[in-house]
């Protein structure tokens, strides 16, 4: 499929899911996200980057002292995540709508940055990846959250029979998760399954350049 069709199609699901994605997504996947969080050791006046912060469910889990970015490809989205940040009086959170394949960052610009239930919703992981590694200083954390392609021989049928439809639905359910970040050049330091039934894999990795 065309990247740019791709793009449009997420950009149009994600403003259908912002009304009711609070309610949908946060208990299921709130374990994840806090294992997420908790993986990038974050220190006070460090700076980190969350890539796809949607409705900025992940903000209550910083440390309050934490100099954090966020970025979303969704208006809809980030409205919502600017009223949660000035409800917990976080004055360090910067939030921007932005294209994650092509950040308006200056290289090494940030201690670390996360990405959690996001790669497999854009239309370009390698370039978002690429961006995540060309921001992030030398030997800084970069921690993914995500449902990954099983490597068992039958699910992994399964999710590629249904990803036609999932791509519509705004993300993808066959993404294989080692040969992105081998194309990428990131090698796991941990991957930790998560989750109801175990069904997401939290990676981190050291952005060794």
């Amino acid at each position: 499929m065309d990247v740019a069709l791709e793009k449009r199609q997420v950009e149009r699901a994600y403003e259908f899911y912002a009304p009711v994605y609070d309610l949908i997504f946060d208990w299921i996947f709130a374990p994840g996200r806090q294992q997420a969080i908790a993986q990038l050791g974050l220190k006070p006046p460090e700076t980190v980057l969350e890539v796809g912060i949607g409705t900025g469910l992940n903000l209550p889990l910083y440390p309050a002292a934490c100099r954090l970015t966020g970025i979303d490809l969704s208006q809809e989205m980030l409205d919502k995540a600017v009223e949660r940040a000035q409800k917990l009086a976080m004055p360090n959170v910067t939030l921007k709508v932005m294209d994650a394949t092509s950040m308006d960052f200056a290289d090494n610009e940030f201690d670390s940055a996360i990405a959690t239930y996001t790669i497999s919703a854009v239309p370009d992981p390698v370039a978002v990846l690429r961006e995540m590694r060309r921001v992030v200083k030398p030997g800084g954390v970069i921690v993914l959250l995500n449902h990954w392609r099983s490597e068992r021989r039958v699910p992994g049928r399964v999710e590629d029979l249904v990803a036609p439809l999932c791509t519509r639905l705004g993300w993808k359910s066959n993404l294989s998760m080692k040969p992105l970040l081998a194309q990428v050049g990131l090698t796991p330091e941990l991957i930790a399954k998560v989750n109801l039934f175990n069904g997401w894999r939290l990676v981190k990795c050291v952005n060794r350049k």
